[in-house]
Parts: structure tokens; sequence; C-alpha cells
């Protein structure tokens, strides 16, 4: 009877590990979600960029220092790239040094959705567009005052409506198909 137990101890811990295992190899703690906004694969393998599809729909990362608006200082608003939702005013972003577009707080709080995300070995908190589930970046709690947040969001998410009211959604490779922003870089890249 003692032995049983502790099988059945040793299965339950080997399903614990297993889940564990599972959730460090996939780095997500969401679940599929149905979003408002929903665009066809193809679509938006046609509208964007590489850089821009391997971020928003692959949950990728643009390197350090090398994203179109890491340094941007115009006066207008940030927008999903995908839908074109606004998220961030351009008076809430703020240099923090990590190489990414950083903000301070969002345009509505209803913007922006947050899971937890546990990849590469650490937690964080993960942002996504709340009406397409785009991967934008990530939350971090060290930010300036008022809000003490950091949203810090890949430039290949992002597109920009400036305060005049022109749009910067150049065609992308002459074929005509702008896209809501553009990447200054179409490789691949992880970190």
């Amino acid at each position: 009877m003692y032995r049983g137990r502790t099988n059945s101890l040793s299965s339950q811990h080997f399903g614990v590990y297993v889940a564990l295992q599972l959730l460090l190899f996939t780095g997500a703690c969401r679940t599929k979600k149905t979003w408002p906004v929903t665009f066809p694969q193809e679509e938006l393998k046609k509208r964007l960029t590489p850089m821009q599809f391997h971020v928003t729909q692959e949950r990728g990362t643009e390197s350090a220092f090398r994203g179109e608006f890491t340094d941007h200082k115009d006066e207008g608003t940030y927008t999903c790239v995908v839908c074109g939702t606004p998220l961030f005013k351009s008076d809430t972003k703020f240099d923090s040094g990590s190489g990414w577009p950083s903000f301070f707080d969002l345009v509505k709080d209803e913007s922006i959705s947050v899971s937890d995300d546990f990849s590469y070995g650490m937690h964080r908190v993960e942002t996504t567009c709340s009406q397409c589930g785009a991967h934008l970046g990530h939350l971090f709690d060290d930010g300036p005052r008022p809000t003490g947040k950091r949203y810090c969001i890949n430039s290949a998410s992002l597109g920009f409506q400036p305060k005049d009211g022109a749009s910067t959604s150049p065609p992308r490779d002459g074929d005509g198909a702008g896209a809501a922003g553009s990447s200054a870089s179409g490789e691949k890249t992880e970190l």
C-alpha cells in the first residue's frame, strides 16, 4: 500500500514536471483567444515586411538599437502595425537605454493585453494588441513616473500617425501594398 502511494505521487510529480517543461519550451502562459479583428496569415505575409510578420505573428524580437522607431522623435501616435489600433502617444516615449522604443503609458488601458511569458528561462509580461493579438513586446515595472511602467516595444510591431495626420505607410518593395509602418530590417532575429 505504501509503495502504491509513492508511485502515485511520482506520477503526479512527473505530470507537473512535463507541464512545466512544455511551458518553458513554448514560453507562453496564455490561452488561445479570439481577437475582435483577424486577418488571414497569407494576407499578413503579403502586407507586412518579413520582420513585421516575424515579430507580430511569431512572437519574435528585432535586434536592439536597429528598429525604425528606436530614436524616433516626431509628435504623433504609435499604432499597431497589423490593425492600426492606437497604442502610445509620442509624449509618453522615453529613452530607456534598452535599444527598443519604450513608453510609460498607453493611449487607453484597453489598448494592450498582457500575459505571462516564460521564454528564455525567465518570467516577463508579454504585451499584445488587444484588438488583433499582434505581439508587441514586454512590460516592465522599471519605468519613469508617473506610472513606473516601461512598455518595451519592437519597432517592427508599430506604425506611426504623425500629429499632422499624414501616415507613415510607404509601399513595401514597390508593390503598392502599404503596411501601417515599416521596419528597417527584414531579417529574422531572436533573442
